[in-house]
């Protein structure tokens, strides 16, 4: 299953939402999105190609420690594929409680319906079957229509034709051979830390390992230091392998750390790939970085020999919790 949505992923820029109740639809300059793992990656993603968009991904109960006067002028949208995510639910209904702009972006389940019993804008996407991480093009696509952004939502469209997952598969494949019995860290510019959040996370939930991640500058002022092997730490430091996303459009002094670092862990014997980030616009260089990111894990489970597609952990875990 999971094979399929990663080779056919370029497709879903082809969705075209729809917005039902969109009389009801305002203009807005300030959004909240609420929702949980897959559901919520696209927020910070579109703030990599406009760092002016006001949007905030909120994964947690209930609504962000924002004043109600923000929060009167902000449109919350609650965001859950299977539309049944306990903490998304209470956030919406919190916010129709309290009377705030509210809309949402689902599959169906209890959202769907709650959406459509308070008359409230919603978008609903394609029930393709797959796990909510392989459904962020329709994810961002639909947020980019409901928040009202048409230059944005023409450009990601492009990515149906110039996007080419097949391209790609190689070279994930390989870089999950190399990664073979490490944890991988992956690095990137603190504008970019949300492709190296999405990697992670295809890590987690298709490749079944850790994965971890942090942003330069800051890493060089902690993190480094735990990875200055001695003769008593490198049976702990052995254990990682260091991705380094590079961008060409980071600031010259990110691009300058970033090569500084890398030389530094290379002469500490650490293992190093570094890859460039590149396309023809802001979203073919996103969404290529994260098509390979999800051939690395799918093969990733493929040298475990663990299961890619399902999140069986997940599942247990909410049974417990009811």
């Amino acid at each position: 299953m999971i094979y399929e949505a990663i080779k056919n992923f370029h497709a879903q820029f082809d969705f075209k939402p729809a917005v039902e109740n969109a009389g009801k639809l305002k203009k807005y300059g300030q959004f909240i999105v609420a929702g949980m793992g897959g559901s919520n990656l696209a927020p910070e993603l579109l703030k990599i190609r406009r760092s002016a968009l006001n949007i905030i991904s909120h994964r947690n109960y209930g609504l962000p420690a924002l004043s109600p006067k923000i929060l009167k002028n902000t449109l919350i949208i609650a965001s859950s594929y299977s539309g049944n995510t306990e903490e998304t639910l209470d956030a919406f209904k919190m916010a129709v409680s309290k009377n705030y702009p509210t809309a949402a972006i689902t599959v169906g389940g209890k959202l769907l319906d709650l959406a459509k019993k308070f008359k409230k804008p919603f978008i609903q996407l394609p029930d393709t079957g797959i796990q909510p991480r392989s459904a962020l093009g329709f994810f961002t696509k639909s947020l980019l229509k409901i928040t009202g952004d048409q230059e944005a939502s023409r450009e990601i469209s492009e990515l149906a034709k110039v996007l080419k997952p097949y391209e790609l598969e190689r070279a994930g494949k390989a870089l999950a051979k190399k990664l073979k019995g490490h944890v991988p860290v992956i690095y990137v510019s603190e504008r970019n830390r949300a492709i190296a959040y999405n990697w992670k996370i295809k890590f987690n939930e298709t490749g079944k390992i850790p994965a971890f991640i942090n942003a330069f500058p800051e890493l060089n002022h902690n993190e480094m230091t735990g990875f200055d092997v001695k003769d008593s730490t490198q049976n702990l430091s052995k254990n990682f392998y260091f991705l380094f996303l590079k961008d060409p459009a980071d600031h010259p002094k990110i691009v300058k750390r970033m090569n500084i670092t890398e030389r530094l862990y290379r002469e500490r014997q650490l293992p190093v790939e570094t890859m460039v980030l590149s396309g023809k616009s802001v979203f073919h260089k996103i969404f290529s970085s994260l098509v390979l990111a999800d051939w690395a894990a799918y093969y990733t489970a493929e040298e475990y020999k663990v299961e890619a597609t399902e999140v069986p952990m997940v599942e247990e875990f909410k049974r417990l919790i009811k």
